[in-house]
């Protein structure tokens, strides 16, 4: 087996369990690779994980101020291993290392056992052009199904944008005609930074009728 970011061939160790269960316990990354990402530690943010705070950040306080009591949980920090992977995933189009933090995501997903699963989605112009959602490839590769409930209209990529821009954009999504919004719904996606997308979607799902919604991403 080879890493999916290297190409460099792996060494393979069958255990008792996965040829029982017919499962691939391997890594898509080789151990070079794999020590490159940077896991979130035990210092951040209570609310959303970001590193270097053990109380409420700016960002949270802005939210609560606005009605959104953020509930945020992520792995991995965005370091120049993470942007150099996002480069290739999304704006080159490698949609074979959506696989790279599947058994990652994984364990954590599998976390959220009560929940309905929903991802943050591109605007039909941005899926023309890329040709998959990234997250709907990350969460896919995981193991683990969504429920299709959002729809995004034309706008400039929040990755153009400063912070104070991402904060006060407008929000672009809104709600399927005819969907079914679950009362308990973690929602997805790949990189959380000012929480502009995320916790605008958060609120209008709650305003839906969600009951409980909590938020995750790969990165923050």
């Amino acid at each position: 087996m080879k890493c999916l970011l290297c190409g460099q061939t792996m060494k393979t160790v069958l255990t008792f369990s996965s040829l029982l269960l017919l499962k691939n316990d391997a890594s898509c990354l080789c151990l070079d690779c794999d020590s490159t990402f940077e896991r979130i530690g035990e210092e951040y943010c209570p609310n959303c994980m970001k590193i270097g705070l053990s109380t409420k950040c700016q960002d949270c306080q802005f939210w609560c101020k606005e009605g959104v009591e953020v509930s945020h949980r992520a792995i991995f920090t965005y370091n120049q291993a993470m942007k150099d992977f996002f480069s290739r995933y999304k704006f080159d189009g490698d949609f074979l290392l959506r696989k790279v933090f599947s058994s990652f995501l994984s364990e954590e997903l599998k976390k959220y056992k009560e929940y309905q699963f929903v991802v943050i989605p591109l605007s039909p112009d941005r899926y023309a052009n890329r040709g998959f959602n990234q997250v709907e490839g990350l969460v896919e590769a995981a193991g683990f199904s969504y429920l299709d409930l959002l729809e995004k209209r034309e706008e400039r990529t929040s990755s153009s944008k400063n912070r104070s821009e991402r904060l006060a954009t407008e929000l672009p999504f809104f709600i399927k005609s005819g969907v079914t919004i679950p009362k308990k719904i973690l929602l997805i996606d790949d990189i959380y930074t000012t929480g502009a997308t995320i916790n605008r979607v958060k609120k209008l799902l709650e305003e839906a009728g969600a009951k409980d919604v909590k938020t995750f991403s790969l990165v923050r």
